[in-house]
């Protein structure tokens, strides 16, 4: 079988090793985020158990731009199962209470801001394309993070 070529003269593997780290991020808080949205409860349980809907659907959207940006560049991602546990952290298994829900979803939220943001330096000198699709990413989740926050004061 043969690799798809790039579309242009980006160099997709340097593409690929900024953007891979913050995809392993997206794809375990859709995960993460689901399996916290079934099993929440406290006092917060309705807000919280909205809000996790609301932050799996856009971290979803831009998972998906972002991996077919690499996938575009001729570079294939690693999305497995077993690639996202052992790069990422796993959310307890079980019922949680709201406030460690919140707490657990921030740090997960802080890490991916944290990846993505030390991305968009590199990208600027790579692929700027990619660069805007990790800022998009970027205000997404500091706007998720902002509203978890809140609702944990």
């Amino acid at each position: 079988m043969t690799t798809p070529q790039s579309p242009s003269n980006v160099d997709g593997n340097a593409v690929a090793a900024q953007l891979q780290p913050i995809l392993l991020d997206l794809v375990a808080l859709a995960l993460n985020g689901k399996q916290a949205h079934w099993h929440v409860h406290g006092r917060n349980f309705f807000s919280v158990h909205e809000h996790l809907d609301e932050l799996v659907d856009d971290v979803r959207a831009h998972t998906d731009r972002i991996a077919e940006r690499v996938v575009a560049l001729g570079v294939a991602v690693d999305g497995r199962a077993h690639t996202v546990a052992e790069a990422t952290a796993v959310f307890p298994e079980g019922f949680l209470a709201d406030d460690k829900v919140l707490s657990l979803i921030i740090e997960r939220l802080d890490t991916a801001i944290d990846h993505a943001r030390k991305a968009v330096g590199p990208l600027e000198d790579i692929d700027l394309a990619s660069q805007d699709l990790v800022l998009e990413a970027l205000q997404m989740l500091e706007k998720h993070r902002w509203m978890f926050a809140a609702t944990a004061k």
